[in-house]
C-alpha cells in the first residue's frame, strides 16, 4: 500500500459499464488503493462518475474529467484540471483504444482514420501536455496501453497497426524526455477477459480456448494489466524507460504448432 502516495495520476478511458472492471477502471482503482490521487477521464460521464464513486467507497481520492482526448484543447484542459485541482501531475496512464477489423483491402478509409485518431492521437496529445506539467515538478511516469496484436497481428490491420504505433510512440517519448525525468513504458495486454471482450459476444468455448492458449493455463483480467501499471507508475521502476512488456500469460512465447 501507499506506493503512489502523494502522486497525482490521470487515467484515460477509465470508465466501464455498471460495476464492471475494464482496464482503465482497474488501473484507477489500484492507483487510488496505493495512495494516488486519480483523475478519472472518459468520454462517457456516467461511467467516469461510477469509477470515481467506487474509489470514494474505498476511501480514495479522485476527480472526474469528461472529454474526447483526440481534441487538442480537451487534452490540454485535462492536464490543466489535474494541476489546478490537485497541484501537480505525476502519472499519465494512456488507456484509450478501440478495435478495427479487416485487411487493408477490406477496411474503409474512415475506419482507418478513426482507429488512428482514437488509439494513437489521443496518446500523443495527452503526452504533449502532460510532459511539461510533469517536468515542472521534476518528472513523472507515462504508461501506454498497446496490445499483443502489435507484435502478433491477425485480421485487424487498422488495430494492429495503431497498436504498433503506440510502441513506437512510447519508445520515442522515452528517449525524448528522459532528460526531464520522465519515464515512458508500454504494456501489451494479451487475450484478457474484460467487459469490452464480453460485450462482443464471446462464447464459452472461445473463452476456454483463449485460456488454454496461455502456457500458464490462466485467463488474464484487467487486474493483471493494472498491477503491472502500478509498478511502472511507482518509483520501484525508476530505472526503467522505453520498456515494452507483454502481460499475456506467455502467449507471445508460443508458436502455431504448440496449441
Amino acid at each position: 500500500m501507499n506506493r503512489l502516495a502523494g502522486k497525482v495520476c490521470i487515467v484515460t478511458g477509465a470508465g466501464a459499464p455498471a460495476e464492471e472492471i475494464g482496464n482503465g477502471r482497474a488501473a484507477a482503482l489500484l492507483y487510488a488503493r496505493e495512495g494516488g490521487t486519480v483523475v478519472v477521464n472518459d468520454m462517457d460521464a456516467d461511467s467516469a462518475v461510477r469509477t470515481r464513486a467506487m474509489i470514494d467507497r474505498e476511501g480514495g481520492q479522485a476527480s472526474v474529467f469528461v472529454g474526447d482526448l483526440s481534441d487538442a484543447d480537451t487534452a490540454r484542459a485535462l492536464v490543466d484540471h489535474a494541476v489546478s485541482t490537485h497541484g501537480r501531475l505525476d502519472v499519465l496512464h494512456n488507456n484509450i483504444g478501440i478495435s478495427g477489423r479487416g485487411t487493408v483491402v477490406e477496411a474503409s478509409e474512415e475506419l482507418w482514420d478513426r482507429v488512428m485518431r482514437v488509439n494513437v492521437k489521443t496518446m500523443m496529445l495527452a503526452g504533449k501536455y502532460a510532459v511539461p506539467a510533469m517536468a515542472d515538478t521534476g518528472g513523472g511516469s507515462i504508461i501506454t496501453i498497446s496490445s499483443l496484436a502489435a507484435i502478433r497481428p491477425s485480421a485487424r490491420a487498422p488495430y494492429s497497426t495503431s497498436k504498433g504505433a503506440v510502441i513506437a510512440l512510447t519508445q520515442t517519448m522515452a528517449l525524448d524526455h528522459a532528460g526531464q525525468g520522465i519515464r515512458v513504458n508500454c504494456i501489451l495486454p494479451g487475450p484478457l477477459f474484460t467487459p469490452h471482450v464480453g460485450a462482443l459476444g464471446m462464447s464459452d468455448e472461445l473463452r476456454e480456448k483463449r485460456r488454454r492458449s496461455s502456457p500458464l493455463g490462466l485467463e488474464g483480467t484487467a487486474w493483471d494489466v493494472a498491477n503491472t501499471a502500478v509498478f511502472f507508475a511507482s518509483d520501484e521502476s525508476r530505472y526503467l524507460t522505453g520498456v515494452v512488456i507483454p502481460v499475456d500469460g506467455g502467449v507471445s512465447l508460443t508458436t502455431a504448432d504448440r496449441h
